[in-house]
């Protein structure tokens, strides 16, 4: 079996140099213990959950070597959910979006890697000096919330910024030539989010799944509606990647519009609740061209691994001249 062995796989001690995107509600415990058992290794995501859900999917991980990813601006208002998930002694602690000063200690008083994603160079520079293991560059094209710098500009900035520290390329990654381009850019591996949401271990309803199959890239947009109409107070400057659905038609642009119909809240929680995609979202980075079928996430995995060593074989055999 192929395998691809980097800085990041020596520093988690995992066989590929892919991890699983701690998608919230979405990268659950089944999903985080086959992107491990497949060589990778599987961030469980509990966005805005609590603590019996994030003991419920360690739970599902069956006893896998898995990792916990949290919203750090949304984790300190209620830390008490870090300390439910280093009790599970978890392999890694990945933080996004806020100061993760406050949880460092914790995270390496429990023995687990920390994990610290970033969207901006100057980001970058200060997990390095809060001492990550493992730094994640996150460019505009990956779904969910993020900012605006794009991966191909970002990632080999960061990387010069922040060696020898691992870093990991994220946004829009969904095959192995994306994989091979982050390796060829310095990036030690990939976080891949959409592609293992279009998994059949993941989360996510098959509506939303099938939605991604259907869509490309065209078709996804940055936006704040979906966090105004769930009341979610996202600081500046992060935006979500959806795929677009006549709600972001009918309100990306008037979000001040959208803030004074409080009937639209209603409206969407219904929605979303009923798993209606026409109204709530489905988060998706622009890779989601690159999705054809809904498959096993440890076949996403090995399959990744293999073109991108096809890929790589291909550039080592071109004619330079």
């Amino acid at each position: 079996m192929t395998s691809l062995a980097t800085a990041l796989t020596r520093q988690l001690s995992i066989r590929h140099p892919i991890l699983l995107a701690p998608m919230g509600a979405v990268a659950g415990g089944r999903l985080a213990a086959a992107v491990t058992r497949a060589g990778g290794l599987g961030f469980i995501g509990p966005g805005y959950h609590d603590a019996a859900w994030i003991e419920r999917e360690f739970d599902a991980a069956g006893g896998e070597r898995v990792g916990v990813g949290f919203i750090t601006w949304d984790l300190a208002k209620d830390p008490s959910r870090l300390d439910v998930a280093l009790a599970r002694s978890p392999a890694a602690v990945m933080l996004s979006f806020g100061d993760p000063t406050p949880f460092v200690d914790p995270v390496r008083g429990a023995g687990a890697r920390l994990v610290l994603q970033v969207q901006t160079l100057r980001a970058a520079k200060d997990a390095a000096a809060v001492g990550a293991d493992v730094i994640v560059a996150q460019g505009t094209e990956a779904g969910g919330h993020g900012s605006d710098r794009s991966l191909f500009a970002l990632l080999p900035a960061v990387v010069d910024a922040v060696s020898p520290i691992p870093v990991v390329a994220a946004g829009g990654i969904a095959d192995g030539r994306g994989l091979a381009a982050a390796l060829m850019m310095g990036a030690c591996g990939v976080l891949v989010g959409t592609r293992l949401y279009a998994t059949e271990e993941a989360l996510g309803r098959p509506q939303a799944k099938a939605l991604l199959v259907r869509s490309t890239g065209d078709t996804t947009v940055r936006t704040r509606v979906f966090d105004i109409v769930r009341r979610l107070d996202w600081p500046e400057p992060f935006t979500g990647r959806a795929l677009q659905n006549e709600f972001t038609r009918s309100w990306h642009g008037r979000e001040s519009d959208l803030e004074r119909q409080p009937g639209e809240f209603d409206r969407y929680a219904a929605a979303a609740q009923a798993g209606q995609f026409d109204t709530a979202v489905v988060w998706s980075g622009e890779g989601v061209d690159l999705i054809t079928e809904i498959v096993p996430a440890g076949r996403v995995v090995t399959d990744m691994v293999s073109e991108a060593a096809a890929a790589v074989r291909r550039v080592a055999a071109a004619n330079f001249r």
